[in-house]
Parts: C-alpha cells; sequence; structure tokens
C-alpha cells in the first residue's frame, strides 16, 4: 500500500505477525482498517539474534511511518510468532525454524517502541481474527484448525481464545489417530499432522504417483478428476482429519469449527467428504458447522492487531513496563 497522507492525527496500532520466512505487518485503526501494510524477509538464514534485531527494527520503522503519514505514532503493538509462547510473561520461549530459545521478545520491544505490547502465538493470534472478524465471527465457540506444513488449533470462547495453563492449548495436530503408526518429532506415533497436514499429503501423493515434485495441490486436483489413486490418498487423510475432530469436538464441542492453511485451498474437493466423514463419525455430539477460513494469510496480522486493540482495554499507554 503507498503513502498515506492526512490532515488529522489517526490513532492506531502496529499489528506484526512473523513467519519461518516472512515478516507481515499493518498499522491498523481503530476501526479495524488497514492504514499501511508492508512485508519483510525473516532471514533465519543469519541466525537468531539477527532475526530479533530484524523484528524489533521492523517495528521501530513502522511507528516512524504512523508518526509521519498518520500524524501520531502508534498506540500500541501486537506480534504473533511461531513455536511455544509464553503470552501472560510476553515470552517466546522456543522456535524451532528460528533457532530461538526464551526470548523476552514483549520486553524488547515494549523498550524499543515506548508503548504497550502484547505478545501471541501465530496460530492462537489467527484464531483470534478468524473467531472475531472471520469466519467464526458471532460464534461462542469456536475450533479454529490450520493444515499446513503441520496441524495446530486454536479454541476460541467468548471473543478470546484459550491458551492454557503452559502454552499449549489446541495442540490438535498431536492427536494421536493411528496409535504405533508413523513417527513423528514431537515423540509420539501416529499423531494426527503425519496423517493430514499439507505436508503428509504431499509426501503420500508424491510417493503414490512416482513424481517426487508433486504436492497436496496436485492430489486435489487428481481427486476432483477422479484418479483412484489420488482418491484413495485424499480419503486416507480425510479419514484420520476426521477421526482428530471428533476427538476435539468431543471435548470442546464448538459451535463452529473453522478449517484453514494450504490444504483447506482445495475447496469443496476437501470440505464435502470431511463434513461426511465426521457426520458418520458422531453419535451424542452435536455437529458443528464447518467451514473454510476467511482471511487467508493476514489472519496472523490481523490477529495481532486485536491483541494490541484489546491491550489498550487494560492499559495506560503512559504507564508502559515491560
Amino acid at each position: 500500500m503507498g503513502p498515506r497522507s492526512t490532515l488529522f492525527p489517526v490513532r492506531h496500532v502496529i499489528a506484526l505477525d512473523v513467519g519461518g520466512t516472512g515478516m507481515k505487518a499493518a498499522l491498523i485503526g481503530d476501526g479495524g482498517e488497514l492504514l499501511h501494510q508492508d512485508r519483510r524477509a525473516t532471514g533465519r538464514e543469519r541466525g537468531p539474534e539477527a532475526v530479533v534485531e530484524g523484528i524489533l527494527g521492523f517495528a521501530a520503522d513502522l511507528r516512524a511511518h504512523g508518526t509521519e503519514r498518520l500524524g501520531e505514532p502508534a498506540v500500541a503493538a501486537g506480534i504473533a510468532v511461531p513455536g511455544i509462547v509464553d503470552e501472560a510473561r510476553g515470552i517466546a520461549t522456543y522456535a524451532a525454524n528460528l533457532g530461538w530459545h526464551d526470548v523476552p521478545l514483549r520486553a524488547l520491544l515494549t523498550d524499543r517502541l515506548g508503548i504497550p505490547v502484547a505478545l501471541g502465538h501465530d496460530v492462537r493470534t489467527g484464531g483470534l481474527a478468524e473467531g472475531r472478524i472471520g469466519a467464526g465471527k458471532g460464534a461462542d465457540r469456536f475450533l479454529f484448525v490450520p493444515l499446513g506444513t503441520g496441524i495446530a488449533g486454536a479454541i476460541g470462547l467468548d471473543g478470546r481464545v484459550e491458551a492454557g495453563a503452559h502454552g499449549f492449548a489446541g495442540e490438535i495436530g498431536h492427536i494421536v489417530v493411528r496409535p504405533g503408526g508413523t513417527a513423528c518429532p514431537c515423540g509420539q506415533r501416529g499423531c494426527l499432522e503425519r496423517y493430514a497436514s499439507a505436508s503428509a499429503v504431499t509426501e503420500a501423493w508424491a510417493a503414490a504417483c512416482g513424481d517426487p515434485d508433486a504436492d497436496a495441490a496436485d492430489c486435489a486436483k487428481a481427486v476432483a478428476s477422479g484418479d483412484p489413486n489420488a482418491v484413495r490418498v485424499w480419503q486416507q487423510a480425510v479419514d484420520a482429519l476426521a477421526d482428530g475432530l471428533v476427538t476435539a469436538l468431543t471435548l470442546l464441542d464448538p459451535r463452529t469449527l473453522i478449517i484453514g492453511g494450504g490444504l483447506a485451498e482445495a475447496g469443496e474437493t476437501l470440505f464435502r467428504p470431511l463434513q461426511d466423514a465426521v457426520r458418520r463419525r458422531v453419535t451424542f455430539q452435536k455437529l458443528p458447522s464447518i467451514v473454510p477460513a476467511a482471511l487467508g494469510d493476514t489472519a496472523g496480522c490481523l490477529g495481532a492487531g486485536l491483541l494490541a486493540r484489546d491491550l489498550l482495554e487494560t492499559t495506560d499507554p503512559s504507564e508502559v513496563t515491560a
């Protein structure tokens, strides 16, 4: 988005979504309007300390942009990061793909920006956005499940997302759906994400069709064209996903089940058989509505903005502490 000039100061927050390869950022107004957007490479090849400095520098540049173009600096900031996140203490505990351990990211950003900062887990933050302003808008209880390289989840309760006692709430990808099955990096065998993530479908389809470059999107196209080999691979993934989802909805009883990530881009090729598979498995449970995510790869950034705006309700910006 190009520069925006303004005659009057515009109150806004900084939103930052940090991924393994790229960072997405925005300046967001009080009404949720996107006033400015930007992207930068995460630069993980330069090491964890450089990644942190890159985040701090990006945030500082966003603050400067707001001051220059919107007439005043941001009043708060929200940042979403991958891995294990201690949101209450503001610490990025661990992220394998970024190589960091126990980074006090909230304190570092607060010190650099001089404003209140909220730190969130990327999937829970994306789920917050989907639940409040995306596919789950209006639902009091929802479960957001992105099917990407792995499978995570965000449990939505009355407009907020549950982190759990230790920051692991919603990790549906590590529900064991095939006991004794494929080994998972988490140490278990048979985890859901080893069967129903986009990367798992890619691996299975590449082996089945003999093309090492084939991916999950290719498998979905082959399913749509009626390829029986593809249908077999796809149905195995759908069945595993349905098993995991029924376990989750039995425990959580969500009103809406939001499916996102790369695999959801298959549209009805995924949703029609998935809805049927879940319906076949429920007995006493109430079937939630199963819908595609609405916000795509902007969910994390929009959610970070929501975290920042929520912070303003409980924090006096003139009394910032790390």
